[in-house]
């Protein structure tokens, strides 16, 4: 099958990559002319891991091509993705400017019969609205489709090539039948294709995005309760986890959610039920948990040093959103640098991938380091903000021994405190029960 994607960022060359190994032939489109050229010389715009090896293979297997050009796009698809991006607007809104670029520049071009999906993040209504800008523009015969995505960065390949489930909404039964041959490939009786209306399957990506937004936000207000009130998140989290009505999933309590999905979806999912006179209280409560949650390793920090940070160094380990990704869209490793700043201290970072990206927003305002060790030197405490295995794995007496004082505050719980504290370490995490209120002295020197 004849496949465009237009855009190339995670989910346009994610999916078309999928789509053009499972043997179609994929054109993906973008109208950034220095993204296109990366792509054909062999680089890849963004962090995924296996990403760039699938691209190679189906590149030299010339299933997959990439270009600027609409014409050439366009003309032989049968089936057209929408995958640009819907930015927030300064009212909590989704932008469909590019949606709307797209859908108009694609309308001079299309064969009959060709099937038009939004997969984008898009309001309700939006396919509509996507049909009548293509409708204006020509008398061409096509079909319209909604096929929200459910990639999550680090894992984006195998979540497409494995879903959990595939959901289009369609209006015509022959889009539906097209678009369930181009996944039967992805499809199991436990992996299945399901189809619906175009404004269920718009709503369904809201839906799933932010249930598992408010599962964070509850999660983490548990957890802050636990420390007022002498209890432990952990086991909290076992006691609610083995009900198989609850689980484990999204019940991890860290220091708050970003990335390109959650905070923007909540918002937008909000604002559209304020233009139908519908108050979201649940959605906003979340945002603004959310929101606080980011803020509470600072606060952690002007608590233990009596609000005396001004000059201190503080080291930072972890900066995408998530591991195995380098995006810092609403990170919240950003928010603890921006307070940091604001009040006067120092601060060293580091990440796998991501130091780049904080690099064109900070400049030379922080240090960066290659090795995570050295971002410990000299600094007063240090911070985990994401949880990469390698600081899972690191030697947290070697980092200390760097250190003024040996003080770990961690934002996603990678440890037990009593185990932190039998190595002479200060330790505190997010909701777990403070077993020591002073610093032991490690067990080889108690011995």
């Amino acid at each position: 099958m004849k496949i465009t994607m237009i855009g190339t960022g995670y989910v346009g060359l994610v999916s078309g990559t999928c789509f053009a190994n499972a043997g179609n032939e994929v054109t993906c489109l973008d109208v950034d002319q220095s993204k296109i050229d990366m792509l054909n010389r062999g680089d890849i715009p963004i962090y995924e891991p296996g990403l760039e090896e699938l691209v190679s293979k189906n590149v030299a297997a010339t299933r997959l091509r990439f270009t600027t050009d609409y014409a050439q796009a366009i003309a032989s698809a049968q089936v057209v993705f929408i995958c640009v991006g819907t930015p927030q607007d300064h009212d909590g809104s989704a932008d469909l400017k590019f949606v709307r670029s797209a859908a108009e520049q694609m309308a001079p071009h299309l064969a009959s019969g060709t099937v038009v999906v939004c997969k984008s993040t898009v309001p309700i209504g939006t396919n509509r609205q996507v049909r009548g800008w293509i409708e204006k523009l020509t008398e061409t015969t096509f079909y319209s489709a909604s096929n929200p995505e459910f990639l999550k960065e680090g894992v984006a390949i195998d979540d497409f090539t494995h879903p959990d489930r595939v959901v289009v909404g369609v209006d015509e039964q022959a889009a539906a039948d097209l678009l369930e041959e181009l996944y039967q490939p992805f499809l199991s009786d436990s992996q299945p294709f399901i189809s619906m209306g175009i404004e269920s399957a718009e709503m369904v990506k809201y839906t799933a995005n932010c249930v598992l937004a408010t599962k964070i936000s509850f999660i983490n207000e548990m957890a802050n309760l636990c420390e007022l009130i002498g209890a432990d998140i952990n086991d909290v989290r076992q006691g609610i986890g083995h009900d198989q009505r609850i689980g484990f999933s999204f019940f991890q309590p860290g220091v708050g959610y970003g990335g390109s999905c959650f905070p923007k979806d909540v918002r937008a999912l909000s604002s559209i039920a304020g233009q139908h006179g519908f108050n979201t209280r649940i959605l906003k409560s979340v945002d603004e948990t959310n929101t606080q949650q980011k803020s509470v390793l600072f606060q952690k920090l002007l608590d233990h040093f009596d609000c005396d940070l001004a000059g201190r160094t503080v080291a930072i380990w972890g900066l995408a959103f998530k591991p195995e990704t380098d995006d810092i869209r609403e990170a919240p490793a950003l928010v603890l640098i921006d307070h940091l700043l604001d009040i006067g201290a120092k601060v060293r970072v580091h990440d796998p991938v991501a130091m780049e990206n904080v690099k064109a927003l900070y400049g030379d305002r922080i240090a960066y380091c290659q090795e995570q060790y050295e971002t410990c030197q000299g600094a007063e405490a240090l911070c985990i903000l994401t949880e990469w295995d390698q600081y899972r794995k690191a030697n947290y007496q070697a980092a200390c021994s760097l250190m003024k004082s040996p003080v770990i505050l961690d934002g996603r719980n990678l440890f037990d405190p009593e185990s932190m504290a039998a190595l002479g370490i200060e330790y505190e995490g997010i909701g777990l029960l403070k077993q020591v209120k002073e610093i032991r002295q490690p067990v080889q020197q108690i011995q």
